[in-house]
């Protein structure tokens, strides 16, 4: 037996998870096919009719603009959105150090993530009311 691990490929990794017809793994019939296509009114030309949509883009819901009034941090949930961010030895020291403070000195048991998500929100809260000011484009400006 091969010690070697098995991953799934792209394909199987960014698969849809919703099915658009009543009847899965089976072949789209005429009205399945046009069922499961939106279908957009074309209202520069007069007496045609509805066409399939052909939209290539990906982001279906409009982006939606958060105010600071809004913005908290999300804190303890599943999150489905993921970046990854190098950091270096020191920085992340730096993290786990204060983890550790906010732990001991507070009562606080928060992880590396909340730490993160929170200084996230403070940060862009700062930049929305202060901008050109605040200390996010002071310190990536270098002073």
């Amino acid at each position: 037996m091969s010690r070697r691990v098995s991953l799934p490929g792209a394909d199987e990794l960014f698969r849809t998870t919703t099915t658009l017809s009543a009847v899965p793994n089976s072949e789209p019939t005429a009205t399945q096919s046009s069922a499961a296509t939106p279908l957009v009114d074309d209202t520069n030309t007069p007496n045609t009719p509805l066409m399939p949509a052909t939209s290539k883009t990906v982001r279906q819901t409009p982006r939606r603009r958060v105010n600071s009034f809004d913005r908290s941090p999300s804190g303890r949930e599943r999150h489905d959105e993921k970046i990854t961010v190098y950091i270096s030895p020191e920085e992340l020291y730096d993290l786990e150090q204060a983890r550790l403070a906010l732990r001991g000195d507070l009562g606080l048991a928060v992880d590396r993530g909340r730490i993160v998500r929170e200084s996230l929100a403070i940060i862009i809260a700062d930049l929305e009311a202060k901008g050109d000011q605040s200390i996010l484009a002071r310190r990536l400006r270098g002073r």
